[in-house]
């Protein structure tokens, strides 16, 4: 039986992990993805289906062909076709989208396009199951999408859907990024993403990728690099209030000192004073909140944990920028986003979120400069207005992001 891999969206995350996984496994005959910038999908298709990937490593930059790729924008009747039929026959199916509010949008969105592919599967005798990988970092994007794929099929393949398709959260700890600037591409050495292109994608080397547990009772994964755990949502925490946060710290904190990249902090009292934030505040958190889960939930885990993401978070081989790192400051001050849900979780376990706290103001201030008509209570209510906050606690976490504030 061949097997299909069919990816919606053709960013850093999908070129650069799932096709070159599901390539380089040699475990699948057909790649497919859809994508919705016809520019992109000119590019691959008049280079035969061929496409680049740079992988930072820690002595330097690897380029990586990925060969005979389908891509397809279902902007196009002809094009929908195809990637219905695909669906129609895929084996594993990633969505690497920007966010879980894009798997509403266009005609048709993405979840219309799975609905409409597993419904041609389903209307067919067959016993072929699939999994759905959600990679858009939000902790229930399996379940968003999942929900919104079977309620747009007939009611009476409701049971087979259920039998048949698994939608799976995962944790992407996978730093990744689009490279547009020309003269760096050409100064660096970078591979664009097809020839003659004027971007490229450069992602780190790392692969450890967490995914939900498959309960498919039959389903044998092409992409086998991928752990499996029984219960995803620590590591989903590790990964936004450990991970996320403290990237976000270095990054604001690197903006104000006017750096450029990422990795000119590596070397620094910067850095040591984001270790300490990872290690002391978010650490000494999430190892209260999940004693006795896993390993990675122990002092010497975390420790090990740290020292690895912030050698990877500071390579300079990655060309990380600090911009890039900065970007959408109101959307991580949002209450259940990196910084701030890492301050609530903090004081939840009895510990003082001092530094991240710092890191807030610095993206407070960051966003004053876009907004300089408010003040920074009025911002605040304004990113948590969506939330329900009792006064207390909105004020305990205010009064630190103003303590922070001072402190700049």
């Amino acid at each position: 039986m061949t097997r299909t891999f069919v990816g919606i969206g053709f960013g850093a995350i999908q070129s650069g992990l799932f096709l070159l996984e599901a390539f380089e496994s040699g475990n699948f005959d057909r790649l497919v993805v859809a994508e919705v910038a016809t520019d992109v999908v000119e590019a691959v298709h008049k280079a035969g289906g061929r496409f680049s990937i740079n992988v930072a490593e820690s002595t330097g930059v690897r380029s990586h062909a990925v060969e005979g790729l389908e891509i397809y924008g279902p902007q196009k009747a002809v094009d929908q076709a195809q990637l219905f039929s695909a669906i129609a026959e895929a084996d594993e199916i990633a969505t690497a989208l920007p966010s879980i509010e894009f798997f509403r949008r266009g005609s048709p969105s993405p979840a219309e396009l799975l609905a409409q592919g597993f419904q041609r599967r389903l209307a067919r005798d067959g016993t072929r199951e699939t999994v759905v990988y959600a990679a858009e970092n939000h902790n229930h994007a399996a379940e968003h999408l999942r929900d919104l794929v079977r309620s747009a099929l007939p009611s009476e393949q409701h049971a087979r859907f259920d039998q048949q398709v698994q939608f799976v959260n995962t944790v992407i700890g996978k730093m990744s990024g689009i490279v547009t600037d020309t003269d760096q591409i050409r100064r660096t050495g970078l591979q664009p993403l097809v020839d003659s292109g004027s971007h490229a994608v450069l992602v780190e080397q790392f692969n450890r990728i967490l995914i939900e547990q498959i309960k498919l009772l039959d389903f044998q994964r092409g992409l086998n690099a991928f752990q499996m755990k029984p219960d995803l949502l620590p590591f989903e925490e590790a990964k936004l209030y450990g991970h996320n946060a403290a990237h976000a710290l270095l990054g604001f904190l690197a903006e104000r000192q006017g750096l450029q990249f990422m990795s000119e902090t590596r070397d620094g009292d910067l850095l040591d004073f984001v270790q300490s934030a990872f290690l002391s505040e978010s650490g000494t958190a999430l190892c209260r909140r999940y004693a006795g889960i896993d390993p990675l939930f122990t002092e010497a885990g975390w420790e090990n944990y740290v020292r690895d993401l912030l050698l990877r978070m500071t390579n300079p081989h990655l060309l990380d920028q600090v911009k890039r790192v900065t970007r959408d400051p109101r959307r991580k001050l949002g209450w259940n986003d990196r910084l701030i849900g890492t301050m609530r979780l903090a004081i939840e376990h009895d510990v003082q979120p001092r530094r991240y706290a710092l890191g807030a103001a610095a993206a407070m201030h960051l966003l004053l400069g876009q907004k300089p008509s408010q003040t920074v209570d009025t911002l605040l209510a304004d990113i948590w207005s969506d939330v329900d906050i009792s006064t207390e606690t909105r004020a305990t976490v205010a009064d630190h992001i103003h303590k922070g504030l001072e402190v700049l």
